[in-house]
């Protein structure tokens, strides 16, 4: 049986002409599977005993399942999602800052390849990508386990496991389905992609005029410290990262955020707190801090750690005396390995 998370408006209009089926059906067949979060896929109303028989024998409404889930003192729910091949991503659900409201994260590869040393994703490498089924079928969970505590999932973010600009053959359509008012209904800003800094993959994104927001995990100021940290600085060193990053303002105009993980005695001094700033200069973005969540030994064997309260808080002072828009991300879910860094899949 099919996904039917694998169909956008057009395949699925093709798959019912060729079954000699109205195509005008397609838009409610998936109007009504977003809406009811997949979970409902017997019910459709209006479309004749014969169509909703064969709905129900073509296509399954959810090819994945969750395995496990892990719920953080703080309302952060972590979401363990068995695939069909019995591999598993994982993906996050946090409460919005409005008791109606919640944000997600989802996954869009089974492990990581980019080898970051702070990360536990990429601690077991690279498995697969997922399909773009897969990773609308994350959102799909997310949106049913918000819908149970009167939530509406408001905001999607692409900064679990992987890398997603790696896999923008899947992730692209993923967002047009999860998006797009005929099927998930999100909204195209209301969606973030993150990125270690993968340069064609953000022209890639740029040319695809999706209207979604970008993250870049710069996470140091200099080229000698990041490449310590995240390998493919050696590709794409800092400077090629930012000068992307520009462009994907001028071309969309939205404005970037550069992520930031701070790791004591690594890259929070005050002398990389004044470089970040001066390689930044001329670049409209947002500064995303990000206290260093534990994983206990990186890739390297390193053991980072965070740094103190005044360290970080100095580093922050020192951004916005030069100008740069600047805060910290809260800490979500750290108590069940749900915060930023800790999802691994396992």
């Amino acid at each position: 049986m099919e996904a039917l998370a694998a169909h956008d408006l057009t395949s699925l209009e093709q798959n019912l002409n060729a079954a000699g089926f109205p195509v005008s059906h397609a838009r409610k067949i998936l109007r009504y599977f977003y809406d009811h979060a997949g979970t409902r896929l017997p019910d459709y109303p209006n479309l004749g005993r014969r169509l909703i028989d064969r709905i129900a024998t073509d296509f399954v409404h959810r090819s994945s399942h969750v395995a496990q889930s892990h719920t953080s003192a703080d309302g952060t729910t972590k979401l363990r999602i068995g695939l069909a091949d019995d591999k598993s991503v994982e993906a996050v659900l946090m409460p919005g800052p409005r008791d109606d409201r919640a944000a997600g994260c989802v996954s869009s590869q089974v492990g990581c390849a980019m080898g970051c040393d702070f990360c536990a994703s990429t601690r077991n490498g690279l498995s697969r990508n997922l399909q773009t089924h897969e990773i609308v079928e994350q959102f799909l969970h997310l949106k049913e386990l918000a819908a149970r505590s009167s939530r509406r999932l408001q905001t999607l973010v692409f900064m679990g496991m992987g890398e997603p600009l790696n896999n923008l053959d899947n992730v692209i359509p993923a967002i047009r389905r999860i998006a797009h008012p005929d099927m998930g209904s999100l909204g195209w800003r209301h969606i973030t992609v993150s990125t270690v800094g993968i340069v064609p993959g953000i022209e890639k994104l740029i040319d695809a005029d999706l209207n979604i927001h970008l993250a870049v995990s710069l996470h140091a100021p200099d080229d000698e410290t990041r490449s310590r940290l995240i390998p493919v600085n050696r590709r794409w060193p800092v400077r090629e990262i930012v000068d992307a990053s520009r462009k994907f303002y001028e071309r969309t105009d939205r404005i970037p955020t550069i992520e930031y993980t701070l790791l004591a005695d690594i890259n929070d001094s005050d002398a990389q707190a004044h470089l970040l700033a001066n390689v930044l200069d001329g670049l409209r973005a947002h500064v995303n801090l990000i206290p260093y969540n534990a994983i206990g030994a990186g890739v390297s064997g390193t053991v980072y750690a965070r740094p103190s309260t005044d360290r970080m808080m100095s580093f922050l002072t020192i951004l916005r005396s030069h100008g740069v828009v600047a805060h910290f991300r809260k800490t979500r879910g750290d108590d069940v390995a749900a915060a930023c860094g800790q999802l691994a899949g396992v």
